[in-house]
């Protein structure tokens, strides 16, 4: 044992123990997973993010699992990932939950809301809040186990062709925008386009898109953007942290003994702590790349339109919240620990970031 090193914490103590009661310090495997995405095969952040989980679950269960990763495309389509694993076509998948909006409107609060909870709240609500039980409540409902799996943090605004200098801009412009956010454009007189992250470039190149959101400047550096659009917006009013999933067929899961059920959950915690330390050091030195190297036209949106933008919001999130009894039940866990998160970051890290950069 003293010849490994796990990780620390409970998933390092559990996977220390699945190894010794195993008897050797690397098994032969006992289950062979398939892992579907909805990301771009080893796309930076997304995709190793996928990768890392994988090899996580295979190191953690001493080789006891093992798990084979496909991109996007390479078993099933981007947005066919929820209903391959709910099948049993795969045994896991990773993505994020506002792509489910079909199958249910209240997946959507366990990704991102508009103007809602930052990384570090969305963790806050769901390992603290009740929103993972929620979420489990609502997956087991499609034969799946849900688990945060990575968080990109504040997304930009996007990549636009055009400038947007008032809320008439934002009229009839045809934009990549999943989820809440696509919900909002519309009623601000866009037209939502929802495609996977492996089509962005080409639609916005031959203007059959005139803008995109896509995560931030770490992910939108790696797809070359810049080369297809001038302007650079910020903030991401409709992803201020996106959490990505990592979901498992709730039967195989089921199946898993005790230890081997809590190092996949574990897996999932690791995994959602790194990639969202690795967005935070990565997106400062591209977004400078960006700026200094490509000549990025970087714009924040006009104080009109943020105000526009967090009205619609708010229709939205409350509509959604009054489709069915679970989104509501939902909508009012998400508003609560919203309101509380809005008090204490008042006094904490919004008055402490406004002291240390005031010059």
């Amino acid at each position: 044992m003293q010849r490994r090193t796990f990780i620390t914490g409970a998933a390092g103590a559990t996977a220390a123990a699945a190894a010794l009661g195993s008897g050797s310090a690397w098994a032969k495997p006992e289950h062979k997973w398939k892992m579907v995405t909805t990301w771009p095969k080893n796309f930076p952040g997304l995709g190793t993010g996928a990768n890392k989980l994988a090899e996580l679950i295979g190191t953690l269960s001493g080789g006891r699992i093992e798990v084979k990763v496909f991109g996007a495309g390479e078993l099933v389509p981007a947005f066919e990932v929820f209903d391959a694993v709910s099948s049993g076509t795969a045994e896991i998948g990773h993505g994020a939950a506002y792509y489910w909006k079909g199958k249910s409107e209240a997946a959507q609060f366990f990704s991102s809301v508009p103007y809602g909870l930052t990384a570090q709240e969305m963790n806050g609500w769901l390992y603290h809040g009740g929103g993972l039980e929620l979420w489990t409540e609502l997956y087991a409902g499609f034969g799946l186990v849900p688990a945060p799996a990575g968080n990109t943090g504040v997304q930009m605004g996007g990549w636009f062709n055009k400038e947007i200098n008032s809320v008439a801009d934002l009229e009839g412009l045809k934009m990549r925008i999943p989820g809440l956010g696509g919900e909002v454009l519309r009623r601000a007189g866009g037209t939502p386009v929802n495609l996977p992250g492996g089509e962005l470039f080409t639609a916005l190149q031959s203007g059959t898109i005139d803008a995109t959101e896509w995560v931030g400047p770490y992910n939108d550096l790696a797809f070359g953007l810049y080369k297809a659009a001038k302007y650079y917006y910020y903030p991401g009013w409709q992803e201020p942290g996106t959490t990505l999933e990592a979901m498992v067929n709730k039967k195989v899961f089921d199946g898993l003994p005790k230890d081997l059920q809590a190092i996949v959950l574990n897996a999932c915690k690791v995994l959602n702590q790194d990639m969202l330390a690795e967005y935070t050091a990565r997106n400062p030195a591209a977004l400078r790349t960006l700026v200094t190297e490509h000549g990025v036209d970087l714009r924040k949106f006009p104080d009109d339109v943020i105000v526009k933008l967090r009205e619609l919001s708010d229709q939205v999130v409350a509509e959604i919240a009054d489709k069915d009894a679970f989104s509501q039940k939902t909508y009012a866990s998400y508003r609560k620990f919203l309101t509380q998160a809005k008090e204490w970051s008042a006094i904490a890290e919004l008055t402490y970031l406004k002291a240390r950069d005031e010059t």
